[in-house]
Order: structure tokens, then C-alpha cells, then sequence
């Protein structure tokens, strides 16, 4: 922090924590299963396959039987 006021720390924190929800990239995958909160618990559950259109908007282009069907999708 340094010389940095507190006011000043907390604008820069309250930035770069918005800028980090910000989602990037073209493809993004939502978990279907209840408890989406943990995904990672349900790796059998299947998956929404979104896609940026010209807009910026995500739009559903499928589902994914899996975790692993999704993440096939995410690196392709």
C-alpha cells in the first residue's frame, strides 16, 4: 500500500475485481446439474455449450453429456 490512500486502494481493488469477472473468449460452459456451484463434484452431469455471436451475446449452441465432452468443446 505504501502511500496509497485506503480510498485509493479500495477504487483499484474494486477495478480489478470487476475486470476478473469479466468472462473472455468466444466459448463458455454452464453446468445443467443442480448444485452448479460445484461442477467439479458433478463431472457426469451434463453441460449448456454457449457461443459469442457478432454481438457479444452467448448464444446456446448444443449440451454436452459431460465434463469431458465440455472440455473437448472449450479446446477445440
Amino acid at each position: 500500500m505504501g502511500d496509497e490512500s485506503l480510498a485509493d486502494w479500495t477504487d483499484r481493488r474494486d477495478r480489478r475485481r470487476a475486470s476478473n469477472q469479466q468472462i473472455t473468449g468466444r466459448r463458455r460452459v454452464v453446468p445443467l446439474a443442480p448444485g452448479a456451484n460445484a461442477a467439479h463434484l458433478t463431472p457426469e452431469a451434463p453441460r449448456l455449450l454457449l457461443e459469442r455471436d457478432d454481438t457479444g451475446a452467448w448464444v446456446p449452441v448444443g449440451v454436452a453429456d459431460n465434463a469431458a465432452e465440455a472440455a473437448a468443446f472449450l479446446n477445440s
